[in-house]
């Protein structure tokens, strides 16, 4: 199933689809990516955006950046693919389905024992640690991009409180989630969903950035970037519109 998985062009299978898509090329990294470049970039004396500097200097950058992605995804991506097997190959061909956070907990129970919930409480609270503050930045970021206020984290709160008032709401309203009694597993899935469809626009907005001069200049994207990064869009696109076709 893994060299050749029984796909086929259901609304329920391709929304699972755009789901996975979802978690990998999720809206929120475009903003992230782009502002943490930025923020890097006022944080040091002189810098100037890319375009302005000699071409040597930016290709130097950009090898970074580009370095950056390749392990950032190989990483993120393989962790994700890894899950996904090891959750087939053991809870799925043993007919266990989860579907609380209980149900989690108790699936690590072979390995864990009677700590399991321990252990699986322990891995929540800390992917809660690391994802919280960069949901909550990346909304600021792109909320604060699209009505041009103020935004650094190296700002004042005063020179900038429209910035962090969104970060604040964003922590917040994760925070009172926990209290809504929501079924976690399935809330984590229909949020990957939403990512997957927010994703299609963003992206086609990126690509229309990237391909134009008048945007990138000299480091405009083409050729197989190119090719590839339009590929990914209308994969994405079909996918999401695939979701609604009934049958």
């Amino acid at each position: 199933s893994l060299v050749w998985p029984r796909a086929h062009l259901s609304a329920e299978y391709l929304t699972t689809v755009v789901a996975v898509l979802g978690t990998t090329i999720s809206p929120y990294l475009f903003f992230w990516q782009a502002s943490q470049e930025v923020e890097e970039m006022r944080a040091k004396p002189g810098e100037r955006p890319l375009r302005w500097i000699s071409s040597f200097r930016a290709y130097r950058h950009i090898n970074r950046i580009t370095a950056d992605t390749w392990i950032g995804m190989a990483v993120s991506n393989g962790v994700g693919f890894f899950i996904m097997l090891t959750a087939a190959a053991t809870l799925y061909t043993h007919h266990v389905k989860i579907q609380t956070s209980a149900d989690a907990a108790r699936a690590l129970e072979p390995i864990a024992g009677h700590l399991a919930a321990y252990v699986f409480a322990a891995g929540i609270v800390g992917t809660g640690l690391l994802a919280l503050p960069v949901l909550a930045g990346s909304a600021a970021y792109g909320a604060a991009g699209a009505f041009r206020w103020r935004s650094s984290l190296s700002l004042h709160l005063t020179l900038a409180r429209e910035f962090y008032a969104v970060i604040a709401l964003a922590i917040l309203g994760g925070t009172a989630i926990t209290f809504l009694h929501l079924d976690p597993v399935k809330a984590l899935y229909w949020s990957a969903v939403v990512n997957g469809l927010a994703a299609v626009p963003v992206m086609v907005v990126v690509m229309l950035m990237g391909t134009n001069r008048r945007v990138m200049g000299k480091f405009a994207i083409s050729g197989l970037l190119k090719a590839g990064g339009w590929i990914a869009t209308a994969f994405m696109a079909l996918a999401a519109v695939g979701m609604f076709i009934p049958g």
